[in-house]
């Protein structure tokens, strides 16, 4: 393989051994500062990693020498569905993840799910310039909408309900054929992604959804062999079936609610924390709103939420700066946990926005992709131990990058930054809550010989970086531990054989 015998191999004979040596300690050196690279591995560690490796080299030699099939330079949409059969994925699928710090509500389950929601009772649906409505109701809601039916009367006339179901779907997420067509550019499929949330929001906000969708988001989140979840949420106001509504304190208590009884059936399960997070494009007033809601939530319930962020497409919101002294006063008594950087734009008020994330303490950045265009800003990251909240499969399905290989994650590895991988909204594109994003960073973003070490050092950092207290986040290290050499000590590379 060309990848495995070097271009320049047939020279190496006629260097000095000065020269070879200087080479050999510049790539080790290079190698301890990536993330994970200090790690040593145990004998069983470097058994797993080994049989790790060898199904990572055929996947990334097989893509070199026929690039017209790698996966990791087509859209997300074109490849997704074949990353199951990847037996790094399946080992990844396996491995314990430890937590998923950014990650926002209403994205989080698949299409199936939001579909099957659409079969309860009291739900009324309008089909309006080709788009859909919906709202729970125990009569026709007066909501602006030229004809809302029940949804099962609807599904009961159509000629063919499979079908029915199948175009009802597809309103349920960004996933298309061919989305250079359909999203020629950062702004349609911001649209479309935008678009999804205003249309679920209404089924999301009826109290008895509410209440069994975190719950059943937790449910994913554990299957996929996560411990700890950090929720970015709105704060949708809830309602029941006769139009009443509830302050969004409720819907916080809700999710605390819907917690307590996950881990209940669940006691392994590390825990969550919320993230107040409602939208960005706004004027200073709201904010006031806003910080006056989460000081509230705070106030009732300190062991479960976390902090403050605001949310939406940074090129068309407000940036941090329009905020500074309202943001500096209440930072003193909540955390930050701001979106910064979601831009392929240098020398705005969006990529500056990393600038003030900074300088307003925040304890994450939620994507930093501008990153490395504020060589400055990276330092005071380093120095102050801010952790970067990236996103890759999200970065690539909203139009920042077509090929993840130009991801700036590649750059955040090789300098060793405090990274925590996540998923944005994995449900939106049919994603799994984390394995997904590991895979493609692991595969398609990360270094060739990065190994197991980086995937155990992604794990740890999202329980660093967590906004647990100190003893909670030495006891949750403690358990991932546990159950990073379960692993370790379970495993069997025949699983993941090529046969």
């Amino acid at each position: 393989m060309r990848l495995l015998i070097p271009f320049a191999f047939v020279h190496l004979c006629v260097a000095s051994e000065d020269y070879l040596t200087k080479r050999a300690k510049l790539l080790l050196d290079e190698s301890t500062m990536t993330i994970g690279g200090n790690i040593i591995l145990s004998d069983k560690e470097s058994i797993v990693n080994n049989c790790l490796m060898q199904h990572k080299f055929n996947e990334v030699d097989y893509g070199f020498d026929n690039p017209q099939y790698y996966n990791f330079s087509q859209h997300f949409f074109a490849y997704k569905d074949r990353i199951r059969k990847s037996k790094v994925y399946q080992i990844i699928r396996d491995m314990p993840k430890g937590a998923a710090l950014h990650i926002h509500d209403m994205g989080l389950l698949e299409p199936n799910y939001v579909l099957n929601i659409t079969y309860m009772d009291n739900l009324y649906v309008c089909f309006e310039n080709n788009d859909v409505k919906f709202k729970f109701a125990d009569k026709i809601p007066r909501e602006d909408c030229g004809n809302w039916t029940l949804m099962s009367e609807a599904r009961n006339s159509a000629e063919n309900i499979t079908k029915f179901d199948e175009k009802l779907m597809k309103y349920f997420s960004i996933c298309v054929p061919d989305p250079a067509v359909i999203y020629p550019s950062i702004k349609e499929v911001w649209y479309a992604f935008t678009e999804y949330f205003k249309r679920v929001a209404p089924m999301m906000a009826y109290r008895p959804v509410w209440e069994q969708y975190f719950y059943d988001v937790l449910k994913k989140f554990r299957d996929d062999n996560i411990m700890y979840v950090e929720i970015r949420s709105v704060l949708l106001s809830l309602y029941d079936i006769d139009g009443s509504t509830y302050d969004p304190l409720i819907t916080a208590k809700t999710y605390r609610k819907a917690l307590k009884r996950f881990m209940k059936d669940y006691p392994d399960f590390f825990g969550a924390k919320l993230i107040y997070a409602p939208p960005r494009n706004i004027q200073p007033n709201t904010l006031d709103d806003y910080l006056k809601l989460a000081f509230r939530i705070k106030a009732d319930m300190p062991e479960f939420f976390a902090g403050f962020d605001l949310v939406g497409q940074e090129e068309t919101g407000s940036p941090l700066i329009e905020f500074i002294p309202q943001l500096q006063a209440a930072g003193k008594d909540i955390n930050y946990f701001f979106h910064a950087g979601e831009t392929n734009w240098y020398g705005t008020l969006i990529d500056e926005n990393l600038v003030d994330a900074v300088l307003l303490g925040a304890k994450r950045i939620g994507h930093a992709y501008a990153l490395p265009k504020h060589p400055l800003v990276m330092k005071l990251i380093v120095d102050n131990d801010v952790g970067l909240e990236v996103n890759v499969i999200s970065n690539a399905v909203l139009a920042l990058v077509h090929d993840v290989r130009n991801h700036p994650l590649s750059a955040f590895i090789a300098q060793g930054l405090p990274v925590v991988l996540s998923s944005d909204d994995p449900g939106v594109w049919g994603a799994d809550p984390l394995s997904d994003d590991f895979y493609v960073a692991f595969v398609g973003v990360a270094s060739r010989l990065s190994d197991i070490r980086l995937l155990k050092q992604f794990a740890l950092n999202s329980l660093k970086y967590s906004a647990l207290s100190s003893t909670a986040k030495v006891s949750a290290i403690r358990k991932f531990k546990q159950r990073w050499s379960t692993f370790i000590n379970n495993f069997d590379c025949s699983r993941y054989s090529s046969k």
